[in-house]
């Protein structure tokens, strides 16, 4: 039995872009045929909104373009997921920051901006809706697809037999 390969997404409250980058991930890993080999799941920083559902706007937007958050409860990280998962995906820098006070020197090779994998978006935070004006939902979705896809390329492309002796490995991205 081979362990997957473990990713959790992080932002603040676990109500908008992390569960929003859990249902984008899932359906790109399902799409590719790589389900048995990526488990995916998300997390805050922070508890006060644990065991809420995602965010309507979040829900709305997502389902439009096909994902599904409504099973995705919130939940606060705790320091067991800094062992468990192999990639911990932030949001934004300040996420990044709370995570990293979290981890050992160890964990600290596993934690990354999800924006790091962006291929046509060129910042490197997601912003929070809830902090900006108008609430821009459709952006953190197409920033969150960005990224997604180009993560799940370039595990994809590591899950792949190597033809030679040349080993290509991702960093934040271990091979299994």
């Amino acid at each position: 039995v081979t362990t997957p390969f473990r990713i959790l997404c992080v932002c603040m409250s676990n109500v908008c872009r992390s569960p929003t980058a859990e249902a984008v991930l899932r359906k790109l890993i399902a799409r590719s045929g790589l389900t048995t080999r990526i488990e995916v799941c998300s997390a805050g920083t922070h508890g006060y909104r644990a065991g809420d559902a995602c965010d309507a706007n979040s829900q709305r937007v997502a389902s439009a373009k096909g994902y599904d958050l409504s099973q995705i409860r919130a939940r606060r990280i705790g320091w067991q997921d800094l062992d468990y998962f192999d990639l911990i995906l932030a949001m934004d820098r300040s996420n990044l920051y709370n995570l990293r006070r979290l981890a050992t020197a160890e964990q600290l090779m596993r934690i990354r901006l999800i924006m790091d994998y962006a291929t046509r978006f060129t910042e490197d935070e997601v912003p929070d809706p809830y902090l900006t004006l108008g609430g821009r939902f459709e952006l953190v979705l197409e920033m969150i697809e960005d990224a997604a896809s180009g993560l799940v390329e370039e595990i994809r492309r590591q899950f792949e037999p190597v033809a030679s002796n040349t080993s290509d490995t991702v960093q934040g991205t271990p091979q299994r």
